[in-house]
């Protein structure tokens, strides 16, 4: 029969008279010993046999037998112990809990503590948190036979922290793979580091390395060390800092060195001219929140060239290929933004609109006075300087700008379903600096959908001519006007369609936009915030329209009508079915001068979750113009198998050159362990496969391995490379990565 001892040492050895005396409390906590054997109480020590359980606070202890020291307030346990403390277990043939410090001394110990796991002949667990292994095993593959474990002759373990080895061999299965005299692993991200082997043609074999570690607490740094047989050894540092009132500023230096030896290596059909060797990358970026509602950012970039980062950081250079040079503050508040910023050309082989600095004010539309009438605005002031890339036969040129747009609204509701938004503002431009256009030569463009202007840049053979100042007066007027219509079908019901219930809604809307310009010939306004080439409509309301010195007169009609399907899924209403057709109808405008614009629809179809349809397109259908569509595909027929499938069309664009370009994606996952994956992309005008991407997907239990091939056309210069990348689960940030696309010393 199990026999019960409760022993709460402060009550009752109070009571036995003299041992009392020589007896110290736990701090006053109760400790519960039961046990199906013996219990007893021997001078000052409570002993245990068989199934002993123990309980205090955190801690609960099991083993085969147990002793209780109410001296030295430790408990001593022996067969088969199980020690749960906090998050963590150890397992053992013996081991010493003190109840004070919550020290641990354990033998042929094992230790669980998500994600990692722990074997040791002897474990020292200390009052700070941190323990002391000894001929340690540390992996965090939890199976009977790991796939990979570390084998050290001492591992200090500091919880959420960090592990120290020493002495230190990695095995992958039972093989040993290297070996280490001291390594520091991080458990959050703060220290770790990353090989990764890599192959790129414009590269050859490589070995990108980097180490992360901490600096303070709050601030990290990274060494990279990098090896690229066709370029040479490269070196860099980064460090991050998280600042300020609960570290919500941040601020970042990265930097990148390396001796070129083969500089005038270029892996596209753009021809480069001279690349230095010493080449270079210097980077800070910082966003400081002074207060809840000031904020401050810089990012300042300066490269050794233009290729630099298309060569070494192809990661960042396909999202910015020209990286900005800007400092500034900004203010918030519910009704307006107050910006003071600084823009300055730090490569002087990239083109530059400088603004040194710029003073922006924008009011928000807000109601005047609680009324029904609202006013919205923007005013600043700027010197501006359009510099042009070193030695590219363009001019320079630059103005002081004094801009100020005011707008009112009266927004409102008529009959219940109209909703109408007229609109009237008034617009006001100084420029101390104009082009003298009586002696300016151009020719105007023919083409209908090319704009009116703004005249080509001036260039050394054909200079700029200055006329001066001037001011430009604006007036602009409007109306948007919108309804909808709705019809519900609940008898729409398909489990295949994805249909419970279908409502369809119907929106009609309109904008009628008219803009005067007096004062100044608009192609006498030199160009910063310019009109720049797109495929898209432009904005046709104030302040949306922000090419500022594009700004000419303008009537222009915009007609469309939205349809949208709705069903219920899940407990809520989702579009089932979406289109958006709309055009322009135009009176007066510069930047098309055909009658009418393109027809535009745009198509959302998401019949059901695993499938989708997006295609947005325009067509020439009333007047001269181009064709754009482009359509997209998503489709996941059953749950290992993933495809996309994606088709972008031009044809006859003044601005951009026609394309056809294919594009195809997949994933297939055989089983729980192997996965395929390929992508392509194929230029029908051109007939080249310009990128394909193969890859197969391993998972290695607590390892996700992948092996893969890429080859890229870029006009005509192909480029190689292999992937072979080894992910570990539980720490992501350590691993052997085999990589042919990185961004650049360690990026992807």
């Amino acid at each position: 029969m199990r026999t019960r001892a409760a022993v709460f040492f402060l009550l009752v050895f109070a009571a036995t008279g003299a041992g009392a005396v020589d007896f110290e409390a736990p701090k006053n906590q109760p400790i519960e010993i039961t046990s199906s054997g013996e219990t007893r109480y021997e001078d000052g020590i409570a002993i245990a046999h068989g199934n002993v359980a123990i309980h205090l606070s955190d801690t609960d202890i099991y083993a085969d037998s147990a002793r209780y020291n109410s001296k030295t307030h430790e408990v001593f346990a022996e067969g088969h112990v199980r020690i749960y403390h906090e998050s963590s277990l150890y397992i053992a043939e013996r081991g010493v809990y003190n109840v004070d410090t919550k020290e641990i001394h354990a033998e042929n110990l094992r230790s669980s503590s998500d994600p990692y796991l722990i074997r040791a002949e002897k474990l020292q667990a200390f009052s700070d948190g941190h323990y002391l292994v000894n001929n340690g095993y540390f992996t965090t593959d939890d199976s009977s036979n790991p796939d990979f474990h570390f084998r050290a002759h001492t591992v200090r373990v500091y919880e959420n922290d960090r592990v120290i080895f020493q002495n230190v061999t990695f095995y992958i299965g039972k093989v040993p793979v290297f070996w280490w005299p001291y390594l520091y692993q991080s458990l959050n991200d703060a220290f770790s580091f990353t090989i990764s082997p890599a192959y790129l043609s414009s590269w050859g074999p490589s070995l990108l390395g980097q180490v992360t570690f901490p600096i303070t607490d709050k601030i990290k740094g990274r060494v990279r060390l990098d090896y690229r047989t066709r370029r040479g050894p490269a070196i860099g540092f980064e460090s991050e800092v998280n600042y300020g009132k609960d570290d919500s500023s941040y601020a970042k230096l990265t930097t990148y060195f390396i001796q070129d030896q083969n500089p005038e290596i270029n892996r596209t059909n753009v021809p480069r001219g001279s690349v230095p060797t010493s080449r270079y990358r210097v980077s800070i970026e910082d966003q400081t929140n002074f207060t809840k509602d000031i904020y401050g950012i810089v990012d300042i970039t300066k490269l050794s060239d233009a290729f630099v980062m298309q060569d070494f950081y192809q990661g960042e250079f396909r999202i910015n290929p020209q990286p900005d040079n800007v400092i500034a503050i900004t203010k918030t508040d519910p009704i307006y933004t107050l910006t003071a910023i600084t823009r300055f050309q730090a490569n002087s082989f990239f083109d530059t609109t400088e603004r040194l600095p710029e003073v922006v004010l924008d009011v928000k539309r807000t109601p005047i006075f609680d009324s029904p009438i609202f006013y919205e605005g923007e005013t600043g002031i700027a010197d501006l300087h359009r510099n042009f890339a070193r030695n590219s036969g363009f001019e320079d040129y630059g103005t002081w700008r004094v801009d100020s747009f005011h707008q009112l609204l009266y927004p409102n509701t008529y009959f219940g379903w109209l909703s109408l938004v007229p609109r009237v503002g008034f617009r006001a431009t100084y420029y101390n600096q104009t082009r003298d256009l009586g002696k300016t030569l151009f020719t105007p463009s023919t083409d209908p959908l090319a704009p009116e202007f703004p005249l080509p840049d001036p260039t050394v053979t054909e200079p700029l001519h200055l006329d001066g100042d001037a001011t430009r007066t604006i007036f602009n007027a409007g109306v948007e006007a919108s309804f909808k219509v709705s019809r519900e079908w609940e008898d729409a019901q398909s489990r295949t369609l994805g249909l419970d219930g279908l409502r369809h809604v119907i929106q009609p809307f309109t904008n009628f936009s008219w803009v005067s310009n007096a004062g100044v010939d608009p192609t006498a306004i030199l160009q910063f915030d310019r009109l720049q080439p797109s495929t898209k409509l432009l904005p046709i309301d104030f302040p949306e329209f922000t090419s500022i010195d594009s700004i000419d007169r303008w009537t222009i009609w915009r007609l469309g009508v939205r349809n949208r399907l709705e069903t219920r899924r899940d407990d809520a209403t989702i579009t089932w079915f979406e289109l958006d057709t709309y055009f322009d109808v135009n009176f007066v405008n510069p930047y098309d001068r055909t009658q009418y614009s393109n027809l535009f629809n745009k198509i959302r179809f998401t019949p059901v979750p695993w499938v989708n349809l997006s295609i947005d397109s325009q067509v020439p259908a009333f007047d001269k113009g181009f064709t754009e569509v482009n359509t997209t595909i998503g489709v996941q027929p059953i749950a290992n198998l993933q495809l996309n499938v994606g088709h972008r069309y031009l044809n006859e664009n003044p601005f951009f050159v026609n394309s056809s370009l294919f594009t195809f994606g997949g994933f297939y996952r055989f089983n729980d362990n192997w996965g395929v994956a390929v992508r392509e992309q194929y230029e029908a005008t051109t007939g080249v496969l310009e990128e394909q991407r193969y890859s197969v997907y391993r998972d290695l239990s607590s390892w996700v391995a992948s092996f893969g091939a890429v080859v890229r056309d870029n006009g005509g210069v192909k480029e190689y490379g292999v992937l072979l990348t080894f992910t570990l689960k539980a720490f992501p940030k350590l691993g052997f990565n085999f990589n042919f696309d990185p961004g650049g010393a360690g990026q992807n």
